[in-house]
């Protein structure tokens, strides 16, 4: 029975994460509105790329890209979903309007789960530990703008994240290149055992 070989996924979930990360940011810092660039690349890269990864993961049998990829891909989609709002029109309730407080919460909550998936990548290279550090320190950031209705914390929260997401995006191009020469190209930061 031969081995199914799948090739790393990793660098295209780093990449969706990374890429749709910094475009959504310049948004947050102020610097660009929210667009139809934003919303497809949160669709197509940052969703189902991260998706196809985490599922590619699953079949690598690694609990913690599987994990992430998976989760940060539906974060993407699930975020569409609150911008676009479908049911404003069909419901004349408040339960399908987004108020500050309910956006807090659900980017507290990520905040939380991101903040244990930093604790898991202390086992793993320093870039990886830099893109999930960063990314807690985002989602708590524009938990507490959308908690205290300021736009300065999340402008600030913006620069976190176009941090974050050019981290990605390094630890994405890393592997890549690193794998096609066969040696450390652009350093991760191995973790040293």
């Amino acid at each position: 029975m031969s081995e199914n070989k799948i090739a790393n996924p990793a660098p295209l979930g780093l990449l969706g994460f990374g890429m749709t990360t910094v475009l959504l940011n310049f948004h947050n810092a102020g610097l660009t509105d929210l667009n139809i660039a934003i919303i497809a690349m949160g669709f197509a890269l940052g969703g189902a790329a991260q998706i196809v990864a985490g599922i590619m993961e699953f079949k690598k049998n690694n609990v913690f890209g599987a994990t992430a990829f998976t989760a940060y891909g539906f974060f993407w989609w699930s975020l569409i979903i609150v911008w676009w709002n479908p049911l404003a029109g069909i419901s004349s309730t408040a339960v399908v309007d987004v108020d500050g407080f309910s956006k807090g919460l659900y980017l507290f909550l990520w905040g939380l789960f991101t903040l244990f998936m930093f604790i898991g990548s202390l086992t793993h290279n320093r870039a990886t530990q830099v893109v999930f550090c960063s990314l807690t320190l985002l989602f708590f950031l524009l938990a507490a703008g959308q908690f205290a209705g300021s736009e300065l914390i999340i402008n600030i929260a913006g620069y976190v994240g176009i941090f974050c997401g050019s981290s990605a995006i390094y630890a994405s191009f890393a592997q890549i290149l690193n794998n096609e020469y066969g040696k450390t190209v652009l350093p991760l930061g191995e973790k040293k055992d």
